[in-house]
């Protein structure tokens, strides 16, 4: 079945970097779209960036700039690079695999970026 589990969230000073990795299972990583998601306490999830598998890439605003995605097709791995962390940037990091009438998600891993 599918799983994703996602890792390297942590408590991180303004201004520092993180990188979080999606280990995917289940399906095949290398032809699909993934995506990094965010929920903050009391906010919607909200999408952070996406990665086709021709490499074309989409970010929400808030995170251009500063955030990065990438995939390893050979490991079934997803990364997002985040540098320059704000406050703000403190969520729930979610990845994501779509198929047509279902979402897969991880359980996530939680970002503390402290002013």
């Amino acid at each position: 079945q599918v799983q994703l589990v996602e890792s390297g969230g942590g408590l991180v000073q303004a201004g520092g970097s993180l990188r979080l990795s999606c280990a995917a299972s289940g399906f095949i990583f290398s032809i699909n779209t993934m995506g990094w998601y965010r929920q903050a306490p009391g906010k919607q999830r909200e999408l952070v960036a996406t990665l086709t598998r021709a490499g074309s890439t989409n970010y929400a605003d808030s995170v251009k700039g500063r955030f990065t995605i990438s995939r390893d097709n050979a490991k079934n791995t997803l990364f997002l690079q985040m540098n320059s962390l704000k406050p703000e940037d403190t969520a729930v990091y979610y990845c994501k695999y779509s198929r047509p009438n279902m979402d897969y998600w991880g359980k996530g891993t939680l970002v503390t970026v402290s002013s």
